[in-house]
């Protein structure tokens, strides 16, 4: 058995704890859970999304997913509403408390981001992200790498 500093899931829960870090106080500081800020982006980028397709855009299961799009909607920051077309999908959509609060973040998560650039030197930076898409994109269509 590898040990336990060449875990690979290990290593990049490491990574992810770091990486968040940078961002979860100012988050905290707005009341924004890390899983409620990535709902609140994807809907600011996307305007409307139906609960299937936010879950896989921001990896968050569906039980907790509905959990939080629950508590953003009571808050007033983003509308639920039963597609008109197919009553199975619930669409959702950001309102305009919701952009005003990632308009709010916005800007110190975009500092968190050039900061970290800044740490680990752009080349770096583009070559993480490239290397991170690759394992993702390698992992979810090479089935030989799936448990027997």
């Amino acid at each position: 058995m590898r040990s336990l500093d060449d875990s690979l899931p290990l290593k990049l829960l490491k990574a992810r704890e770091a990486v968040m870090d940078q961002f979860r106080p100012r988050l905290h500081a707005h009341g924004v859970t890390e899983q409620q800020w990535r709902v609140l982006r994807a809907l600011n980028e996307h305007k409307e999304m139906d609960a299937g397709a936010l879950s896989k855009r921001v990896a968050i299961l569906m039980p907790s997913l509905s959990r939080i799009l629950n508590d953003l909607e009571k808050r007033g920051l983003l509308k639920k509403e039963r597609s008109s077309v197919d009553k199975r999908l619930l669409n959702t959509r950001i309102r305009p408390k919701g952009r005003a609060l990632v308009k709010q973040i916005a800007p110190h998560s975009e500092t968190q981001y050039n900061r970290i650039e800044q740490a680990l030197g752009k080349d770096t930076y583009r070559m993480l992200m490239s290397e991170l898409d690759n394992v993702i994109r390698i992992l979810n269509t090479n089935k030989k790498c799936a448990p027997e």
